[in-house]
């Protein structure tokens, strides 16, 4: 237990760093994996193998996050189980999501498989990177039932306060993932087919570590085979509160399909460079995503124990760490762009377009990791569907009708313009999240609630 940080007392700020910091670097960790599988492809495999790769990113997002969100069902249900001291909820929420991360890992699998390439033409695939994408994506779609299983077991540790596990679990399954990009794609000149067999098979092997924690966890649960079972009221908990972030997460997605559709009609270089940005920007995102999730969990632990000011320490410190973790990444990255875009393209144009929209994301995506804060702080205290509604409008419906108007502008129909559409969408949905936070939260009576 000694591993296991306390989301309800003590230092709230210290904690909240603690708690966060693995996540973080499992997070960086993770981006740094993938921009190996780019950055080996781009010296070692095909031309455009960039653009083949990170064409398929937003379609993953979209197939994925959808069933991947009841994992913030099961974190936040298993947190407030953890802030009321109930274990033996505790014990059934466990079982129940392990089951659900195994029987949406082959669904989504199989679907995902079989439509990739209707998916990816739909989109507007470049025909030069269309079959290597098509091939990445299928094999990655065999891999997902591992990355399920991760995903929803590391959510079960986090949730008790363990953070540590999980980050050891995925930085073993990187060191493999990259011995294997170099092994397949340098010595068996695999290409970007190689890149996806090595990230199955380390996700298989990151799926297993977190198997074996849970059977061995002596901790708030524990994990037997024999126990195995699905509990209806628990799972309808998990649903209740997970797919509405599924499908916020499915939404965001979606309009970023539409985006990339868009990048695709500017050319092979500008998708190139685009992929390569949006691979550094992604350090940035998940070093405040990482707070935002140690947010919820904070969140959902003192609604469990009641304490209403803890709960808005929890928000504040959350707000200010996201702030601080773009300034400082964000920061890093702008100073250095020209170089490390060009790990991943090869040409001078894509660099230029990479840099345009870095330059843009990288300035304003504490925004973003304000809007990720609230929309959690609200799952948090019970609230899912209202982040998942103020997030439909706020960005998906905005981004779209930014496509179809301000896009179709001569002047704004470039990476530029495309680009804007985001700061101002993440504006308008963090507004509308912290007034319908401030309003909810104000109806909780914690002396006379009771908590189910």
């Amino acid at each position: 237990m000694k591993r296991n940080v306390n989301m309800t007392e003590g230092n709230l700020f210290k904690n909240i760093i603690v708690f966060s910091l693995p996540i973080i670097l499992s997070g960086v960790l993770q981006l740094l994996y993938n921009a190996c599988d780019l950055i080996v492809c781009r010296m070692f495999g095909p031309e455009h193998s960039t653009a083949a790769i990170s064409s398929t990113n937003s379609l993953i997002n979209l197939i994925v996050n959808l069933f991947l969100g009841l994992s913030v069902g099961a974190n936040v249900l298993m947190s407030r189980c953890v802030g009321m001291k109930d274990k033996e909820k505790g014990q059934r929420v466990v079982y129940t999501s392990m089951i659900f991360s195994l029987v949406f890992g082959f669904i989504v699998g199989i679907f995902g498989f079989f439509t990739a390439g209707y998916f990816l033409k739909l989109m507007g695939t470049t025909e030069d990177v269309i079959s290597m994408s098509t091939s990445y994506l299928r094999i990655y779609m065999l891999g997902l039932p591992f990355s399920m299983i991760y995903n929803y077991g590391a959510a079960l540790f986090r949730a008790t306060g363990d953070t540590r596990r999980p980050f050891i679990f995925l930085a073993i399954s990187g060191i493999i993932n990259v011995f294997l990009n170099l092994l397949f794609v340098i010595s068996f000149k695999m290409g970007v087919p190689g890149v996806a067999w090595s990230t199955i098979i380390s996700q298989g092997v990151s799926a297993l570590l977190i198997v074996l924690a849970l059977l061995n966890s002596k901790g708030f649960f524990e994990f037997k085979f024999k126990n195995i079972r699905f509990y209806k009221k628990e799972a309808i908990d998990i649903v209740r509160i997970g797919l509405p972030a599924g499908l916020q997460g499915a939404i965001f997605s979606f309009s970023n399909v539409l985006i990339q559709s868009s990048i695709n009609s500017l050319g092979t270089d500008v998708v190139d460079g685009s992929g390569a940005s949006s691979s550094l920007e992604g350090f940035i995102y998940t070093a405040m995503n990482s707070v935002a999730q140690a947010c919820v969990s904070f969140v959902a632990a003192n609604y469990g124990a009641r304490k209403r000011e803890n709960i808005k320490k929890s928000i504040y410190y959350s707000l200010l760490l996201v702030l601080i973790m773009n300034f400082i990444v964000g920061g890093i990255i702008l100073l250095l762009k020209n170089q490390l875009l060009g790990l991943y393209v090869r040409t001078d144009a894509a660099i230029e377009a990479g840099s345009k929209r870095l330059i843009i994301i990288a300035v304003t995506y504490f925004l973003c990791g304000f809007m990720d804060t609230m929309a959690f702080a609200l799952r948090g205290i019970g609230y899912s569907f209202v982040p998942m509604i103020v997030s439909l409008i706020g960005s998906c419906v905005l981004r779209i009708i930014w496509i179809y108007t301000f896009f179709r502008i001569d002047a704004l129909h470039n990476i530029e313009g495309l680009v804007y559409s985001y700061p101002i969408s993440w504006i308008i949905t963090t507004a509308v999240h912290t007034i319908m936070f401030i309003v909810l939260f104000r109806r909780i009576k914690f002396d006379e609630m009771e908590l189910k």
